[in-house]
């Protein structure tokens, strides 16, 4: 089932131009002016455009209805104009305001008293409010019209822009219509309306307008959520409107309607069914059924191919014949013969073959209880005495030996019952002894004979060998302890930071030769700061510069017109020389250069282990300097020293600052040593007017820790 969102009805002169354009292509046959004069003549005399049309072309019909709705759509706005014109008023006689008559109605008459209203008031009569086209046509005929009172005849909606044309006679100096920009549609891609200032475009429910202002794009409807599909339904949006759709199918044997419900087939009607000739079709819902046309006779039940297969009355009717007779099964019926005489177990017939006689079963040689055991015959029977530990089984007729342990399980011997020839005896798992009374078991310490070659524990029924800390139990015979290499072990590589010495039923770890100092935990290496404890070599001109594993020595100069900062930094992993710009009185050249200072910092970077993401390594913080209206853009660059370009930099903010953020993008092994130039640019309007130069010493260790 499909259900169109609520439409309103289009304007009518939009209707007019789109009629004329699907005119031209029907064909040659139709005539399509003929096929609209039915459609006008239908809203006249009937008011319903809803009427069956008899026309068979598809094109016809569509004309015949548009024209009918653009016919009657004039009918109704004449009969607001009239409305208005009478008494001053926009209530409908009847009190009905939801239908579509009543909304067309009251749109024109509310239209019509602006005009008037606006002509009343000594103001223009072209409007300003963007009400749409045709309202604004009405407006302004009503406008121009002052308080006249003229009715307006069916059809005069198209005649509206005839009366502006009479006006316009007398004020056509100050007419705007005269050269109306919407004529013909305008520019505009659905609705356009004239102001006088621009043309205003506009779009059909179901469409928005696009950024362009003149083209109109599909509105979905389903994505937005204002579609009214019931529970059970999806929205399919389409153009300029929606359809629901049923979420699940009907099933076999039923088809969906147009109202999206579920109705059976009738598989007999439609010839769809696979019943043989011989069977007629007989429809249920959501399937059929085959009647056969041929009927058995009595004695004869039908098969699902129609086939009539005989019944066995022996099997199916209870005792149908007499006691002493058997029943015989015939085609179609049955027959009852009477029994031959038989002896049951124990007698066989006497010689006459008369009747039954008791067989002696203990007559001898016979043993049928078996040695050693007694037989005593009885009528039809006979009966074993047995020995202690047998019993007679009445179905062998024989003496069996009895099973103890089967009969009385759990309750005759503490571990394991084994059977024997009319007895039984007791035994133990492994790990337990049989204890005095020859039923109970008792636990064996096997801890007594030392099997484990470190530790053992008694169990119940068992033992256990444990290791001592850095051994481990040998998985070939569980009780020998060996030796742990704590540094083969798969997580071996990360025990110790650095390397891994194992030793009976423990592990070491040690160090590089120089630069680095075991760690209080035993397993990690802590980098010894040379520059710190003053055993370094670097002479008074160089600065020491701590990295990992060792140190350098480093002598930074500043450069002429730049002086060295006193405020050189000295953080964790970073040294930093800042050298800031100073400028001789009257030196134009460096007061206009924008480096305004040049650092040296020094990093040293571990070879990562595991390379998975960029490791971010310096951070630039960027201050604003004072420009007028702060529009300053901040650009990082690195210019030199990016080799295999193993780095980069991205601009962040993070706390109101500009941050650059220099990250390390490719894997580095060590020994490594690059000078990376990174530069800060303060951009206004197109030109560097500040810069901050920053030489990157990167050390790169051949350890990772």
């Amino acid at each position: 089932m499909e259900r169109a969102a609520p439409r309103r009805v289009p304007l009518p002169l939009l209707l007019l131009g789109g009629l004329a354009l699907l005119a031209a292509r029907v064909a040659a046959d139709t005539l399509m002016e003929a096929c609209c004069a039915d459609g006008h003549s239908m809203a006249t005399q009937h008011r319903d455009c809803s009427l069956p049309y008899a026309s068979e072309s598809k094109e016809c019909r569509m004309v015949r209805e548009q024209c009918c709705h653009s016919q009657l759509e004039e009918l109704h706005c004449a009969t607001g104009i009239n409305l208005a014109n009478e008494q001053d008023s926009c209530a409908t006689p009847h009190g009905d305001n939801t239908s579509l008559e009543a909304t067309f109605v009251k749109r024109c008459c509310h239209c019509c008293l602006l005009g008037r209203a606006a002509q009343a008031q000594g103001q223009s009569c072209e409007y300003t409010l963007m009400v749409g086209y045709q309202c604004g046509l009405v407006f302004r005929a009503c406008c121009v019209k002052g308080q006249e009172t003229t009715d307006f005849a069916p059809g005069d909606i198209g005649d509206i822009q005839e009366a502006a044309k009479i006006s316009e006679i007398e004020e056509e100096q100050e007419d705007p219509y005269l050269n109306d920009r919407c004529r013909g549609g305008g520019p505009c891609k659905q609705q356009c309306r004239d102001t006088g200032e621009e043309v205003v475009c506009s779009c059909f429910v179901g469409y928005q307008l696009l950024p362009d202002s003149v083209s109109c794009e599909d509105i979905n409807e389903c994505v937005m959520g204002n579609h009214n599909c019931r529970l059970g339904e999806s929205c399919v949006n389409t153009v300029g409107s929606f359809r629901c759709q049923r979420d699940s199918s009907c099933g076999t044997g039923y088809e969906l309607t147009e109202d999206n419900d579920c109705k059976d087939i009738d598989e007999c009607e439609s010839g769809i069914h696979n019943c043989l000739p011989d069977f007629i079709c007989q429809n249920t819902l959501g399937s059929f059924r085959c009647r056969p046309k041929l009927q058995c006779k009595s004695g004869f039940i039908q098969d699902a191919l129609g086939n009539c297969i005989d019944i066995n009355e022996c099997l199916s009717i209870s005792a149908p014949c007499p006691v002493g007779q058997t029943c015989i099964n015939t085609e179609g019926s049955y027959t009852c013969q009477k029994n031959v005489p038989n002896c049951g177990r124990g007698y066989h017939l006497n010689e006459e073959g008369t009747r039954c006689v008791d067989v002696d079963e203990c007559a001898a040689p016979s043993e049928p209880c078996g040695p050693g055991h007694l037989c005593v015959n009885s009528p039809g029977s006979f009966r074993c005495e047995c020995k202690a530990g047998y019993y007679f089984d009445g179905i062998s007729r024989t003496c069996v030996d009895i099973n103890e342990c089967r009969r009385y399980p759990g309750r005759l011997c503490g571990h394991k019952c084994e059977n024997t020839p009319g007895s039984y005896f007791c035994s133990c798992t492994v790990g337990f002894r049989l204890s005095a009374d020859g039923r109970s078991c008792e636990d064996v310490n096997e801890c007594s004979s030392s099997p484990c070659s470190q530790e053992c524990a008694n169990v119940y029924g068992s033992y256990q060998c444990y290791c001592r800390r850095g051994y481990q139990l040998s998985d070939v015979d569980g009780v020998t302890c060996e030796d742990i290499d704590e540094c083969a072990l798969p997580t071996g590589g990360h025990i110790c930071s650095y390397r891994c010495i194992n030793i009976p039923g423990s592990f070491q770890c040690s160090c590089p030769s120089s630069g680095y100092r075991l760690a209080p935990n035993g397993r990690n290496c802590q980098d010894i700061d040379e520059c710190v404890t003053g055993i370094h070599n670097c002479s008074v001109n160089e600065t020491c510069f701590n990295i990992q594993g060792g140190f350098r020595c480093l002598a930074f100069e500043c450069p002429k017109n730049y002086r060295r900062s006193a405020d050189t930094l000295r953080q964790e992993k970073t040294d930093t020389v800042r050298c800031i710009k100073s400028c001789r009185p009257n030196d134009v050249t460096c007061m206009l250069d924008p480096v305004h200072t040049i650092s040296h910092t020094v990093v040293s970077l571990p070879t990562f282990r595991e390379f998975t993401r960029p490791e971010e390594i310096i951070f630039l913080r960027a201050i604003m300097p004072v420009y007028p209206a702060n529009h300053a853009d901040i650009i990082f660059d690195i210019t030199e020293g990016n080799l295999r370009d193993s780095f980069d930099i991205i601009k962040r903010y993070m706390d109101g600052m500009t941050v650059g953020v220099v990250r390390q993008v490719r894997p580095i092994v060590g020994p490594f040593h690059a000078v990376l130039k990174l530069e800060m640019n303060y951009v206004v309007g197109g030109v560097v007017s500040h810069r901050n130069v920053v030489n990157v010493h990167i050390f790169v260790s051949e350890y990772w820790f």
